[in-house]
C-alpha cells in the first residue's frame, strides 16, 4: 500500500525548504507547500510514509482556512489555493503527485514562537500537573484529574525549534522577544481561534484537547494565520464518545505509531525501524476518520478556498518558474 505514498517531491522551482512532512518552494511573494504522507515520531522521521496522511492534512487546514475567514469574526490567513492548476505551474511538472496535499500561500515573516492552546489535561501538561499542580507554570485548581477539561483554555506558548522539541516559555519571556502588543495579540486571537474551532469540532463528535498555532505577518504588516490549522498533526484530537474521568482517549493521530514504537525496542537514539503494515493502516484510517467527521469528506481533488485581502493576481501566479 505504501507505495501509493509521496515520500518527496523535487519540482525544480523556488528555493526548497524540507521539514519533517512538507516540501515548501519559496518564491519572492508565494510559496508553495505540498504535505507528503512522512510521518515523525520522537523527533525522527520514520521510513514508512502513511499513504493519503498529506491529503489530510491539507483537506482539513483548508477547511479551517475557509471555514475561520467567515462568520462575525474572519481570520486573515495565508492559503490562496490548493487548486493545482490555478498556481501557474511550469507545464513540465506533473501534477498528478499533488493533487489533493498542495497549496499555495501568501508568502510571511513567521513570527518565532508556537501558540499553543490547552483546553484539556494532557501529554506533557498532565505530568507537570500531577508533580507541581502546575501547567507550563500556570497555576491551575487542585483535583483535576487525566483528561479533564480545564476550566478555562489557557495559552502556553513555545519557542519554534528547527530540531528536536519546541521548547515551553513564560509568556513574559514571549513579550520580552516580540513587544507586549503583539504577543497579547497572539495569545487572544490563538484563544479566540481555539474556543471557535473547538465548539466547531464538538458538533462532528471531535473534542479538540489542545492545538498549536503559528502566524505571520505579510509584507503589508497585517497578521496571518499560516502553515497548518486544527489538524491531528498541530492538535490533540479525542473522540467525544471515549470521554471518560481520569483517562486519556486515544487520539486521531499517529498514536498507534507511538505505541508501536514504544514496545519495538527501539532506543530512539538510532535510525527507526520501518512500520509494519497493521500499524500503517491503522494510523491511515484514524487520520481519515478525523477528516470525514470534521469536513464530511474524504481527502482527495482539489478545494478550492476563498482568498482574503490580496487584492487581484497578487503573485503573478503564471510565472512559478
Amino acid at each position: 500500500m505504501t507505495q501509493d505514498a509521496v515520500t518527496e517531491t523535487n519540482l525544480g522551482i523556488g528555493r526548497l525548504y524540507r521539514g519533517k512532512v512538507r516540501d515548501c518552494y519559496r518564491f519572492d511573494d508565494a510559496m508553495l507547500i505540498v504535505s507528503t504522507d512522512r510521518i515523525s515520531a520522537f523527533d525522527w522521521v520514520l521510513p514508512t510514509p502513511i499513504p493519503d496522511k498529506g491529503k489530510v492534512l491539507t483537506a482539513i487546514s483548508a477547511f479551517w482556512f475557509d471555514w475561520l475567514a467567515r462568520g462575525s469574526r474572519p481570520v486573515s490567513h495565508h492559503l490562496i489555493t490548493t487548486d493545482v492548476d490555478a498556481m501557474g505551474l511550469p507545464a513540465s511538472i506533473d501534477r498528478g503527485p499533488l493533487r489533493g496535499r498542495t497549496m499555495l500561500v501568501r508568502q510571511a515573516d513567521v513570527i518565532p514562537f508556537e501558540c499553543v492552546v490547552r483546553g484539556w489535561l494532557a501529554g506533557s501538561g498532565l505530568a507537570e500537573y500531577r508533580a507541581d499542580g502546575t501547567v507550563c507554570g500556570i497555576r491551575l485548581p487542585a483535583g483535576l484529574a487525566a483528561g479533564s477539561r480545564l476550566p478555562e483554555p489557557i495559552f502556553t506558548p513555545a519557542t519554534k525549534a528547527a530540531a528536536g522539541h519546541d521548547e515551553n516559555v513564560s509568556f513574559e519571556r514571549m513579550v520580552g522577544s516580540i513587544g507586549a502588543e503583539l504577543a497579547a495579540t497572539l495569545r487572544d486571537r490563538s484563544l479566540d481561534v481555539f474556543r471557535r474551532g473547538a465548539e466547531q469540532a464538538a458538533k462532528s463528535g471531535i473534542v479538540v484537547a489542545d492545538t498549536k498555532f503559528e502566524w505571520g505577518l505579510a509584507s503589508d504588516g497585517s497578521l496571518l494565520l499560516v502553515d497548518e490549522v486544527l489538524t491531528p498533526d498541530s492538535s490533540r484530537f479525542w473522540p467525544a464518545a471515549a470521554i471518560s474521568p481520569g483517562r486519556v482517549p486515544d487520539s486521531f493521530d499517529k498514536q498507534f505509531v507511538r505505541d508501536w514504537l514504544e514496545v519495538s525496542g527501539w532506543d530512539k537514539s538510532s535510525p527507526p525501524p520501518a512500520l509494519p503494515e497493521e500499524v500503517v493502516l491503522r494510523t491511515r484510517e484514524k487520520y481519515l476518520d478525523a477528516c470525514r467527521l470534521l469536513t464530511g469528506e474524504t481527502p482527495g481533488g482539489d478545494a478550492r478556498t476563498r482568498i482574503l485581502n490580496i487584492g487581484p493576481e497578487p503573485f503573478g501566479m503564471a510565472s512559478l518558474e
